[in-house]
């Protein structure tokens, strides 16, 4: 469901050169990030620096200053002053975008037609419909491209959807979720409608996404009940119920409450917890816990040094590479969109919204 289908990546492989560099004898991927975002410094870099398989080619930012401060202190030998000389360097195999929201679609379309492979930043899109343009692109160039969704690629969850299809809890009747944060600067976007903010778009894509992964399916329809910032205009809390024919999600989220992440998944002989299941290792521990029936046993599953953003940046990188791996397609973003757009549509009314 996740997979990048061997045929495409072949594809991709064949018709179109990988331009690599080499350090020692294995090829590596060549990577360019558009911005100079938090999450780029923070998690994206270091990842590709300690990637296996790719190198950090070049940064680019609208202030050059900025983009020589990061490509120093990454060690990228190339730094431009805007984005469109990153997407014209002959330098660079692919990129990722951490910018703004409202700006993933637009840029992510400039590099396709550049002939890049693109890793986007999630939310991908704010409306499903937004994506399919980008599907064509994609298909025209011969390219990969993929929605940021690090939690995929964490052996947490590869694990827990093995217990799961396995029977391990038995009928699975229900998921709930939370995902919360405090954050009431003005000036993130995250608090800036214009740039895409809020909190469904930010977080709320999570607890939709690792459901369908752990279980392989979709939901039906949707409730919800929205609140918004009065001064900012983004949904600030939401309360959602899905329903996937033979079990239910439920899961609230917010950016105005105190941090907090969980996911459960309670079936009829047992449940898993899931101690930090977006965040692993900043809200807890790299684990997961499987109780039996009557929560007299318990197993626990532990990950230590898993790094999902580094496991993600390589997958990438294999698949631009023709290489089996784990990508989150734009099909499957198309899905996972159609779940928020339905559930802002449901918070405007009482009743079920159908996906």
């Amino acid at each position: 469901m996740f997979r990048v289908p061997a045929t495409l990546a072949q594809s991709v492989f064949s018709s179109k050169a990988w331009r690599v560099t080499m350090k020692g004898a294995r090829p590596m991927f060549r990577w360019g990030v558009l911005s100079t975002a938090r999450i780029a410094r923070e998690q994206l870099l270091p990842a590709i620096v300690e990637a296996e398989n790719g190198v950090l080619a070049a940064v680019a930012s609208r202030d050059l200053a900025r983009a020589r401060a990061l490509a120093e202190r990454f060690g990228a030998p190339r730094a431009f002053g805007s984005y469109e000389e990153l997407l014209a360097s002959d330098a660079v195999d692919g990129v990722y975008i951490p910018l703004p929201t409202s700006q993933h679609v637009e840029w992510t379309a400039r590099a396709i037609e550049a002939g890049k492979h693109v890793l986007v930043e999630k939310p991908l899109a704010l409306k499903a419909a937004d994506i399919a343009p980008l599907i064509a692109l994609r298909d025209r160039h011969e390219v990969v491209v993929a929605e940021a969704f690090m939690v995929v690629h964490h052996p947490q969850w590869i694990k827990l959807r093995e217990l799961v299809a396995g029977g391990a809890i038995g009928r699975l009747r229900h998921v709930q979720g939370a995902f919360t944060y405090y954050n009431v600067d003005p000036g993130n976007m995250r608090n800036q409608l214009d740039l895409g903010g809020g909190a469904l778009p930010d977080i709320g894509v999570y607890p939709t996404v690792t459901t369908r992964f752990a279980t392989g399916r979709e939901p039906l329809r949707v409730q919800a009940s929205i609140e918004r910032d009065k001064t900012f205009g983004t949904d600030i809390y939401s309360s959602v119920r899905a329903d996937f024919g033979d079990f239910e999600l439920s899961f609230y989220l917010s950016t105005q409450m105190a941090a907090r992440q969980s996911m459960v998944f309670h079936g009829d002989r047992g449940f898993i917890e899931v101690a930090s299941p977006f965040n692993a290792g900043l809200y807890d521990h790299h684990r997961i816990e499987l109780h039996n029936q009557n929560h007299t046993e318990a197993q626990v599953f532990r990950f230590p040094g898993a790094q999902q953003y580094r496991l993600q940046v390589e997958a990438f990188a294999r698949v631009a590479a023709g290489g089996e791996g784990r990508l989150f397609s734009l099909e499957e973003s198309v899905l996972n969109q159609k779940v928020i757009d339905a559930v802002f549509r449901a918070g405007g009314k009482d009743g079920w919204e159908p996906v």
